[in-house]
């Protein structure tokens, strides 16, 4: 394999070339330290670059693998065993600056690592740095005033989404080999949408948050982006503790047609299809086209709630950011170190009553309630939806047109992606196409509480045996070598 195929080859590939002597962890870990290099000042996806750990963790795993003859006797934790990738900058982790992409934690090095680290860790995984995010992760452009903007691979004039955009924009790249990332109102699968990769977004507490710099409790989740959902899977099972990482490829015994054949989508009515723009439109009717015809049953479905999903959880992120940055000491004290966005929003978390606050909690029970009975009475196995209504917008973009009217970018990338995060339902995204421009496009899964299994493989057959047969996978234009 040349650069760009060791690069963006899948984390099963490259294990498999570490076992049959092919390729080294410390081959690998320098290819991927000297692109970071090359490459992150056009994309400015990394905040810190942890070369020397990198180093470290890859001659470790090197020599407990017995790679290229050099042991006979081998130590081997699975499929991450030598891989490189990142995480978000929220992500505490020991002895290594964690600056939640802010000032105010700009010289912040914890003391000990956050439990998903923990675990990468153990699976022997090599880190290469922390990706760059949004202020606090309260905003969904990755416009950072601090570290400067993170930049949409596909097109460096445009944003990569957030808040996790630097580990979309690393992981899309080719600058890792997947990166974890977190989800409070769609801060995973936005990004991965516009990037043009695999987001998966738990449900809510299937995978520990503490040691992770909170924005909202009630929402806040930690999960995986890869290029594949297979890799996705790889990383989702190792944070979320079960199994060393065996690849979805090894479990699937069923053809994709016998899959889909079995599976019952559902379309909501509402929210999804009232802002959307024609081009994502036409690729998210080609995706349930494409679909339907392996087999599986979609239908329309109502699920009237939907439209207080935006209020509501707008009401709970307001009040409980501002909560934390107030029991932090640092807001309204060091108001002036935080970006004008983040601030603003602050201030309005203040103003949030009780009352308005106990209102939308109530609200929330009342759309988990609907959303479980829905599913349950038209046994739909997932509902089926576009990421996002729009493709990346421009670097300071900040109202977009769709159709003839002027919409405020923030809200239209955060409002297909806020009802799973208020129902803390589990929702993965996955590429299913490219606008006139060359720019990705997202569909988006959502299924019930714990189904995270069902929708890896609900996704992986999509993108494996359906999408990449009209879509071949594609490397991001000036990332090749």
């Amino acid at each position: 394999m040349n650069e760009t195929e060791l690069a963006f080859a899948t984390i099963a590939e490259i294990g498999h070339l570490f076992r049959t002597g092919n390729l080294s962890p410390v081959e690998l870990t320098e290819l991927m330290l000297a692109r970071i290099e090359r490459i992150n000042p056009k994309l400015n996806a990394y905040i810190t670059v942890t070369n020397e750990l990198a180093r470290t963790q890859a001659k470790k795993a090197e020599a407990e693998l017995g790679v290229k003859g050099k042991r006979k006797t081998r130590t081997d934790r699975g499929l991450l065993y030598g891989i490189p990738f990142s995480l978000k900058d929220n992500i505490c982790t020991e002895g290594i600056r964690t600056t939640a992409g802010s000032k105010i934690l700009r010289d912040y090095f914890p003391e000990r690592d956050a439990p998903v680290v923990t675990r990468l860790k153990q699976a022997g995984a090599v880190l290469l740095g922390k990706t760059n995010m949004h202020e606090f992760a309260y905003g969904v452009t990755n416009n950072n005033p601090h570290y400067g903007a993170a930049r949409n691979p596909w097109d460096t004039a445009r944003i990569p989404g957030g808040s996790s955009g630097g580990s979309a924009a690393a992981v899309a790249a080719g600058l890792c080999f997947g990166s974890i990332g977190t989800d409070t109102g769609g801060s995973i699968r936005i990004p991965a949408a516009l990037c043009g990769v695999v987001g998966l977004k738990p449900g809510l507490g299937r995978v520990d948050v503490s040691g992770v710099i909170p924005l909202s409790v009630t929402h806040d989740c930690v999960g995986p982006l890869a290029r594949t959902v297979a890799d996705a899977g790889i990383l989702f099972r190792a944070i979320v503790g079960s199994g060393n990482g065996k690849g979805l490829r090894e479990r699937r015994r069923e053809s994709a047609a016998k899959k889909l054949s079995k599976l019952r989508l559902g379309i909501p009515r509402e929210v999804f299809f009232e802002v959307i723009s024609g081009e994502v439109e036409k690729s998210f009717d080609a995706a349930v086209r494409s679909i339907r015809e392996f087999g599986a049953k979609i239908k329309e479905v109502s699920i009237p709630l939907l439209a207080q999903t935006e209020k509501a959880g707008n009401r709970i992120a307001w009040a409980e950011a501002s909560n934390y940055h107030q029991q932090s000491g640092w807001f309204p004290s060091r108001g002036a170190e935080y970006g004008e966005d983040v601030r603003s929003r602050l201030e309005m978390g203040m103003k949030v009553l009780a009352v308005e606050y106990l209102e939308a909690l109530d609200q929330r029970g009342s759309v988990i309630a609907q959303l479980r009975e829905v599913m349950e009475k038209e046994t739909i196995d997932a509902l089926v939806v576009p990421t996002t209504p729009i493709a990346a917008p421009l670097i300071g973009e900040e109202t977009t047109r769709v159709g003839n009217t002027d919409h405020p970018t923030r809200a239209l990338l955060l409002r297909l992606n806020r009802p799973a995060n208020l129902a803390g339902l589990p929702a993965i995204t996955v590429p299913c196409g490219f606008t006139a421009e060359g720019l990705p496009m997202g569909l988006q899964f959502v299924g019930a509480k714990q189904s995270e299994r069902l929708l890896l493989d609900i996704a992986d057959v999509y993108q494996a045996d359906v999408y990449r047969r009209a879509n071949p996978s594609k490397v991001p234009p000036n990332f090749r070598t």
